[in-house]
């Protein structure tokens, strides 16, 4: 008996680990939440913020019922498995408390209730260290309505940092290579190999980051990152936009106003797949939006919603693929929701999408039905000349910490690029 009920102990021991070593993943919120953000000074930002800092996260509910919505904080690894830390060491105050501060749409066609959840609040003091959080929105059965990662970041590090056109022969039109120095004056980097790491971003988007690559050397206590391959990005283009500010009419790449349905629609220009046309600089704001409504006093419950008509050809697409319409506007969500669909009469692909109004940039991706995205063969093709935005998040963990730091960041932009 005493054989059997340590078996049955180390066995769901073994279990419960397995279950608790699951990394947390983003969940998509379903179809009524709509424009969730991250905003710092009044603007949309990636997720990526200073130890200390203050900031909201603002969400819509379309059924504009007041629903009763609650939040949760994980601290997570580099891994984005939950570190295991007591809350109490890495939050100060509570969590799983309801979110207080929401409006009701004013003047609008599409009713939708305002949520901010502002961080710090009466109950969540602070966030005492940095790292990886995962932010999950719970309603009133506690149960998870969608979640979003946040990144907590110190200033220990400093990260200089260039971005080079690609120096491999096969890859010099279509990819941009980022070399980066880690440096620091408080922290005596011993063994980085296996302390430190690193995280690549283009754009502010973690499903196309670069993981896990060691320095390629040192000198003295700073750590060189000069590759070939490992830190090498497909380029991409500049993002696509449309601007609805005044939701009744026809302004930036929308064709045509629908006035005659119960909300507004936003008929955009027929977009031409870009991959076999020379480069074409564009400004963009690097797949973000901005919410606006001009004939408005405060545009977060006075902006409404329209649906966005997104039309594309690209009759040269063979791959047994999809393409969907993506963008910070939709966290870069690959679900049916965004999905385009082929219209044989018009031999374009379409798709109608909800989308608050304001200034809106997106991009046309292509995956398959596991998710897995395929960016050499872009819609719109990649081009060395395209400007992204680039951030190097570096992760330290002494043999003692019992999580993994974010010490610093870096920057770095393609528009002063060099060969």
């Amino acid at each position: 008996m005493t054989k059997i009920f340590y078996k049955i102990t180390l066995l769901l021991f073994f279990v419960s680990s397995f279950t608790f070593a699951q990394a947390e993943k983003e969940i998509t919120p379903p179809y009524n939440i709509k424009t969730v953000s991250f905003i710092q000074n009044e603007q949309n930002i990636v997720p990526i913020i200073n130890l200390g800092e203050g900031f909201q996260l603002q969400f819509d509910d379309l059924f504009g019922n007041e629903a009763n919505y609650y939040y949760e904080i994980i601290h997570c690894d580099y891994n984005w498995v939950p570190s295991g830390l007591p809350k109490n060491e890495y939050l100060e105050g509570f969590d799983n408390q309801r979110i207080q501060n929401y409006s009701n749409s004013f003047n609008t066609l599409q009713i939708y209730s305002h949520y901010k959840l502002a961080i710090p609040n009466q109950f969540t003091l602070q966030l005492k260290i940095s790292g990886n959080y995962m932010i999950k929105i719970l309603d009133e059965n506690k149960e998870i309505v969608f979640s979003r990662k946040l990144i907590l970041v110190e200033d220990l590090v400093t990260v200089p940092a260039q971005v080079k056109r690609a120096r491999t022969a096969n890859s010099m039109d279509t990819k941009q290579n980022l070399e980066f120095t880690i440096r620091s004056k408080t922290i005596n980097f011993q063994n980085p190999l296996k302390n430190v790491k690193v995280v690549l971003l283009q754009n502010g988007q973690f499903n196309s980051s670069i993981q896990n690559v060691a320095p390629q050397y040192t000198i003295g206590n700073e750590l060189i990152y000069k590759y070939d391959t490992p830190t090498q990005f497909w380029a991409g283009n500049e993002f696509l936009y449309f601007e609805n500010k005044d939701i009744r009419s026809a302004a930036n790449n929308v064709a045509k106003i629908d006035s005659d349905t119960a909300i507004y629609g936003s008929r955009l220009y027929t977009s031409a797949a870009r991959t076999n046309f020379p480069y074409s600089f564009s400004q963009d704001i690097n797949g973000n939006f901005v919410v606006k409504n001009i004939n408005a006093f405060n545009s977060e419950i006075e902006s409404d919603y329209a649906w966005v008509y997104f039309s594309l050809s690209a009759p040269t697409f063979s791959l047994n693929k999809d393409i969907y319409v993506t963008g910070m506007f939709n966290n870069y969500s690959l679900t049916d929701e965004y999905k385009m669909e082929y219209n044989a009469k018009k031999a374009t692909y379409e798709k109608a999408i909800l989308i608050k109004q304001g200034f809106t940039n997106f991009q046309y991706t292509v995956a398959d039905n596991k998710g897995v995205i395929d960016v050499e063969n872009s819609i719109d093709g990649n081009f060395y000349q395209t400007e992204n935005e680039y951030t190097i998040l570096v992760y330290y963990r002494e043999g003692i910490d019992r999580y993994d730091r974010v010490v610093g960041k870096g920057m770095a932009n393609s528009i002063n690029s060099t060969n």
